[in-house]
């Protein structure tokens, strides 16, 4: 487990989002990236959620819509790597895993794709 502050882990979160290719990046629309401690209930199972409607599944999709948010939990990622490069590999995964489900990419096929 590694220890650190919520700022410095906000900081790796913005780095590894500059990091992601651009036309990954550039599709995003009306979506903010929020670093939480913790999901809702509290567990460490969980790195990262997409709240929000996919770009699938969006057929009135408009101006005045709240944005859609990919959270990113420090403490479950803190708990689960050794590392500083292991904790940054694992938020990078977890940010594609989140924008995947923004383009319509289900669990199963990140999976299939190595992203879950």
């Amino acid at each position: 487990m590694i220890e650190m502050d919520a700022a410095e882990f906000e900081l790796l979160v913005t780095d590894e989002l500059d990091r992601l290719p651009d036309d990954m990046i550039d599709g995003l629309d009306n979506v903010v990236f929020v670093v939480e401690d913790r999901p809702e209930d509290g567990s460490l199972d969980l790195l990262g959620l997409y709240d929000g409607f996919a770009l699938t599944e969006r057929d009135r999709y408009g101006q005045g819509e709240l944005p859609d948010r990919i959270i990113v939990y420090r403490e479950p990622h803190l708990h689960v790597c050794e590392d500083l490069s292991g904790l940054r590999d694992e938020i990078h995964t977890t940010l594609v895993h989140e924008i995947a489900h923004f383009y319509g990419i289900d669990d199963d096929r990140l999976h299939e794709l190595g992203w879950a």
